[in-house]
């Protein structure tokens, strides 16, 4: 017993360590999966409280996992396990059967599962929880009760500290579409096409709209019908979902993704929450980008008036295109955040942190090229 309990300790403290890494790298996608589990609950008032609840997840995962493996504090450890995983597997199991969101992130998007496929999952490890709970008798340390909170403590505080440095940066490592070095228009590539899901909030209808025909620009239609779901459907290579819309609602994506020169994308997923110093600098350097000859627009989600807004505070120069903002959060992990391409290969991408002057940037990334 002492045996298959140590296989059983060892097996799920590796999976909750690589749920809990992978999703810490991306915090900012884990906050994205919560705000949507709020809005298909109906729980738009708990928003504010994703950051901090991505946060707590990911460091809670990992830290059992760790504790787990290094057979720290076992015994309270193994009841918080107990309680996780059976909350996890009721969950799932709702979610399976009424698919409230497409994607629970378990992996975060490391590895992508359904509803059912996490259900089934949760299950076999609900299995090994069970043992590591019913063996529990046979749980001790080789360490003292002191350094035993130490190491709890160490774990807890520098992966919290991990989950904070990276949201705050772009993941270190990339498991998103968009990641550098992805040719985005490959030949023979035709574009994806997604369509949502709304449902009307007073007579419970749901309508299904191809992505550029869906009217955001109705304030009075927005505020009347709310997200459920999303879809893509790929006619054939399409190695991305998005679609740039400008002013007279045509698409213009292949235009800017298949430039054969240098193209900058400055994305921002929610305009006005948008980091304010960082769309300022964006004025000089789109006119220096400009004089090189390269092309420079900004890809949002906003409405038109929100636009109008952000227009009249900024005075932009470039070109404003509409686009999903789900496709806009799976381009880059920051509001607003910057992307170099070129013939359909990303080339670079940048937080709003750690923007570069444009000369640093033709210097580092677009002489030689």
């Amino acid at each position: 017993m002492t045996a298959l309990r140590t296989i059983c300790r060892f097996l799920i403290g590796l999976v909750f360590i690589f749920s809990g890494f992978v999703k810490g790298l991306d915090p900012t996608g884990t906050m994205f999966k919560i705000e949507d589990y709020f809005i298909a609950f109906g729980m738009e008032w708990a928003i504010p409280m994703a950051l901090a609840l991505s946060i707590l997840l990911c460091t809670v995962e990992f830290s059992i996992g760790m504790l787990l493996i290094l057979n720290v504090r076992i015994k309270l450890v193994t009841w918080v396990l107990f309680l996780m995983m059976a909350g996890f597997t009721v969950m799932t199991f709702f979610d399976a059967i009424y698919n409230p969101v497409p994607d629970c992130g378990c992996f975060g998007d490391a590895i992508k599962l359904t509803n059912w496929q996490t259900f089934y999952k949760n299950v076999v490890l609900m299995v090994f929880v069970l043992i590591i709970v019913f063996t529990g008798k046979k749980a001790h340390s080789v360490f003292s009760g002191r350094i035993q909170n130490m190491m709890a403590s160490g774990v807890i505080v520098l992966f919290a500290c991990f989950c904070i440095y990276s949201y705050n940066r772009l993941p270190v490592i990339d498991f998103l579409n968009w990641k550098v070095g992805r040719d985005m228009a490959p030949p023979n590539a035709r574009p994806a096409q997604t369509y949502l899901v709304y449902k009307n909030k007073a007579s419970g209808i749901t309508k299904e709209y191809l992505t550029g025909d869906l009217p955001w620009q109705d304030t009075v239609w927005m505020s009347q019908w709310e997200f459920v779901e999303s879809r893509t459907q790929s006619p054939g290579s399409s190695v991305h979902d998005l679609q740039l819309i400008d002013s007279s609602g045509a698409d213009v994506t292949r235009n800017f993704i298949e430039n054969p020169g240098f193209q900058f994308l400055l994305v921002s997923y929610n305009l006005i929450k948008a980091n304010r110093k960082a769309l300022l600098k964006m004025n000089a350097f789109y006119r220096q980008a400009e004089q090189d000859g390269h092309s420079f627009i900004l890809i949002t989600n906003a409405s038109d008036e929100d636009i109008r807004k952000y227009r009249e505070q900024y005075h932009p120069e470039f070109e404003i295109y509409n686009a999903d903002d789900v496709a806009l959060k799976m381009m880059i992990r920051s509001n607003p955040g910057l992307l170099l391409l070129k013939d359909g290969v990303v080339i670079q991408k940048w937080h709003y942190h750690y923007f570069l002057e444009y000369g640093k940037i033709r210097i580092k990334y677009m002489e030689g090229r």
